[in-house]
């Protein structure tokens, strides 16, 4: 059994800490000017430029059944989809706002359908719900409001009430967490108390105390017992998400030293929404390793999709998750149920290590090919036999020493030394399976 016991969680993350590969999706009016998910905020348009958007916004090509299959081809057990972002669109039927897509040529409510697709195909459903809200009339004017700049922003801000605002999402989780059955994951997103200098103190930004997080999560936990709350609120929940960075070493507790039940986020492109001139796409080779670079440090690897407006998943999203679904087709059992190797074994160059939580299993993911050797320590008195994961072929492999015909000759009592094919199989990341003794 694994060794590595992760801090004490309110919801029910085993589940969670097992499938280790989710879909985030970022969809909502941004996916219109197509230039990025922040764009209110980027060129501080006011509500009634970006009101053009609510009123032409008409995903006539959305089909959650589609995206819902292809997930699950790639190997993704839950997806986490946008409910409401920071713009405040609501991408549900909600009764506390008429800023929705049923009030849009859309009229229906797109996260019924997506519930209902993706539960369909066995897949674990979230709802991320954004904290910030640019459109809500009590929501204050502060560093990240597209009103910041105005110069009669303070004058904007006067009357407007937090209070009512946090009474606000507590109406929208409920309906959230009552209309939709039983929901995995609620990603609430973000807090940013620190203040931003150049800006007047009255513009100080937002945490836990604006949410009123206590009593928002309470409420969310008393309607969905056992549910995933990531930390964004700014108080500690189930799991620790970091951002468009890949961490090198298992996040810990900065004040405990606990191992943490962590999520790195992470998108194709370099945005989350929908963005048609973005260009640094990541390549195949970056996808997996992202992944295998994640479950080797004991993380879940949330990846993101930016549907287009008309409600369907462009040719280079599609692209990358052929490529997790080519992948995982055949190396999955080296990802699900599978977490950092223990501390006895080290991973050669080039390779990263995964293992079974069971401990039975060894998983060596050729990260760079090492071409006819590899030479493994530490393994030599706890190996059973070994194949490649991808086509379940034996890997030979000697004891103690590695035989070569220019003479070179390595030895040691711990030492296993594979047998590699010159020639790469043909797999973006091949996996040597070791069973173990």
């Amino acid at each position: 059994m694994s060794s590595y016991v992760t801090k004490k969680t309110l919801g029910d993350t085993e589940w969670f800490e097992h499938d280790r590969f989710g879909m985030f999706i970022h969809w909502g009016l941004y996916a219109m000017p197509a230039r990025n998910e922040w764009i209110k905020h980027i060129e501080c348009q006011t509500d009634e430029i970006y009101d053009k958007y609510f009123k032409y916004f008409n995903p006539d090509m959305y089909e959650p059944k589609k995206w819902a299959k292809m997930a699950k081809e790639a190997g993704m057990k839950y997806a986490v989809f946008t409910t409401k972002h920071h713009e405040g669109f609501c991408m549900f039927d909600s009764q506390y706002t008429d800023y929705k897509c049923t009030n849009t040529p859309a009229g229906r409510d797109l996260v019924k359908e997506y519930v209902d697709a993706f539960r369909a195909e066995g897949i674990r459903v979230g709802f991320y719900y954004s904290l910030i809200d640019w459109h809500h009339p009590d929501f204050t004017i502060d560093t990240k409001h597209p009103r910041r700049f105005d110069k009669n922003a303070e004058e904007l801000n006067q009357g407007r009430d937090m209070k009512k605002y946090a009474q606000y999402m507590r109406d929208q989780v409920t309906e959230l967490l009552t209309n939709y059955g039983k929901i995995d994951i609620l990603w609430f997103d973000f807090s940013y108390s620190t203040p931003d200098p150049g800006f007047p103190e009255w513009m100080k930004g937002k945490g836990k105390q604006d949410w009123e997080a206590e009593e928002l999560i309470a409420l969310a936990r008393k309607l969905q017992p056992g549910i995933i709350i990531d930390n964004r609120t700014e108080l500690e929940q189930d799991i620790w998400t970091p951002e468009q960075y890949q961490p090198l070493e298992w996040v810990k507790h900065s004040e405990t030293g606990d191992y943490l039940t962590w999520e790195a986020c992470q998108t194709f492109s370099g945005s989350w929404g929908y963005h048609r001139d973005e260009a640094t796409w990541k390549s195949p080779e970056m996808l997996i390793n992202m992944l295998v670079n994640t479950v080797c440090i004991g993380g879940n690897l949330l990846m993101n999709v930016g549907p287009t407006a008309r409600g369907y998943l462009d040719y280079r999203a599609e692209n990358a998750l052929k490529v997790y679904a080519d992948w995982m087709k055949y190396n999955s059992r080296s990802i699900y149920g599978c977490t950092m190797a223990e501390p006895e074994f080290t991973a050669p160059r080039g390779t990263r290590l995964t293992q079974s939580v069971d401990g039975k299993r060894l998983y060596i993911h050729l990260v760079e090919y090492p071409y006819e050797f590899l030479e493994f320590r530490g393994l030599a008195d706890k190996i059973d036999y070994a194949q490649f994961l991808h086509d379940g072929s034996e890997v030979l492999y000697t004891l103690g020493s590695v035989d070569h015909f220019s003479e070179a000759r390595t030895e040691s009592a711990d030492l296993v030394a594979f047998k590699i094919p010159i020639v790469k199989p043909n797999t973006i990341v091949p996996v040597i399976e070791v069973f173990l003794k």
